[in-house]
C-alpha cells in the first residue's frame, strides 16, 4: 500500500495531477483502490482530491492563486461591462448568470440595484453568495460537480439542469474572441455548461474585456455570429472594432457607465 500510494505521490510531483483510470491502469489495481488511496492521502494533507483524480498541493495553492488573480485583473473595465450590461437588462426579466469573472461583477451590480427585481439562474457559487438574500432577487442555483477556473458547477447534472430553464437574456464570459474560429472556453466542462446556456434563450450577451480579444483557444463554444450582442469596454483596438463592422458581430462599446 505504501510503495503504491508513493508512486501516486511521485506521478504528481512529476505532473502535478493524476486520474484515478490512468492510475488504476498503470498500478495494476482498481479504481476503487486508488480512489481510497487518494481519500487518505487527502486527510493526511498530502494532496487534493479532484472530480476523477487529483491535484497535487503545490498546483492546487497555484490554482487558487491564479482565481484570486483572474477575478482582480482589469476590474475597473469589468465593472464598467457589468454596469453596461444591466442597462440590457428589464424589470421582472429572467436571466442566467456564469461564472465567468465579468459575470461575477454583474451580480455585485445587480446587488447593488434593487430597483429590477429579476429572477436570476447561475451555476456561480461566488454570483450565488453575492445574490442570496437579496430582496429583489428570486435565485436558482444550478446543481452538480464544483470545480473549475472560478467556483462553480459543471458537469453533466450541471449541464441538464441549466437546459431545463428557459430565460429572457443570459450573461456569459469567454476566454477569448477569436474571429476565426469563434468565442472560446478555457477547458470542455465549461464550454459544455456555456452551450447549455445558449439553449435555454435566444438572447446571449457575452461580457469581455478588450483584453480578450486573439489569442489561442482550447474548446469552441460556438460562431462569433450566434450570441445577440458582445459587450467590451472602451480600450478595444481599432483593428478588432473595424473588423467587427465589416463581419457584422453585434459589438457593444460601454463608455460612460461606472
Amino acid at each position: 500500500m505504501q510503495e503504491r500510494r508513493q508512486a501516486i505521490l511521485r506521478k504528481l510531483e512529476e505532473c502535478g495531477s493524476v486520474k484515478v483510470n490512468d492510475l488504476s491502469r498503470e498500478l495494476g489495481c482498481s479504481e476503487v483502490t486508488i480512489r481510497a488511496d487518494i481519500r487518505a492521502m487527502e486527510q493526511e494533507g498530502k494532496l487534493t482530491r479532484t472530480h476523477g483524480g487529483a491535484v497535487s498541493k503545490a498546483a492546487d495553492e497555484e490554482v487558487h492563486h491564479y482565481r484570486a488573480e483572474s477575478l482582480y485583473r482589469n476590474t475597473e473595465l469589468k465593472k464598467q461591462i457589468a454596469a453596461c450590461a444591466y442597462a440590457f437588462i428589464e424589470d421582472r426579466d429572467t436571466i442566467i448568470i456564469d461564472d465567468a469573472s465579468t459575470s461575477f461583477y454583474l451580480a455585485v451590480y445587480i446587488r447593488q440595484h434593487p430597483e429590477k427585481h429579476l429572477a436570476i439562474v447561475t451555476n456561480s457559487l461566488l454570483a450565488a453568495n453575492e445574490l442570496a438574500g437579496c430582496s429583489h432577487v428570486e435565485l436558482f442555483m444550478v446543481g452538480g460537480h464544483v470545480g473549475g477556473h472560478l467556483a462553480a458547477t459543471m458537469g453533466e447534472a450541471a449541464q441538464e439542469s441549466m437546459e431545463k430553464f428557459h430565460v429572457d437574456k443570459a450573461f456569459i464570459g469567454v476566454h477569448s474572441i477569436n474571429f476565426d474560429v469563434g468565442l472560446t472556453s478555457i477547458a470542455t466542462p465549461q464550454m459544455q455548461v456555456k452551450q447549455a446556456i445558449m439553449k435555454t434563450t435566444e438572447k446571449v450577451f457575452v461580457l469581455a474585456d478588450s483584453t480578450k480579444f486573439g489569442g489561442g483557444y482550447l474548446s469552441v463554444i460556438c460562431p462569433i455570429k450566434s450570441v445577440y450582442k458582445i459587450i467590451t469596454d472602451k480600450k478595444v483596438s481599432r483593428q478588432n472594432v473595424v473588423r467587427a463592422e465589416r463581419e457584422s458581430v453585434p459589438l457593444v462599446i460601454c463608455l460612460l457607465y461606472t
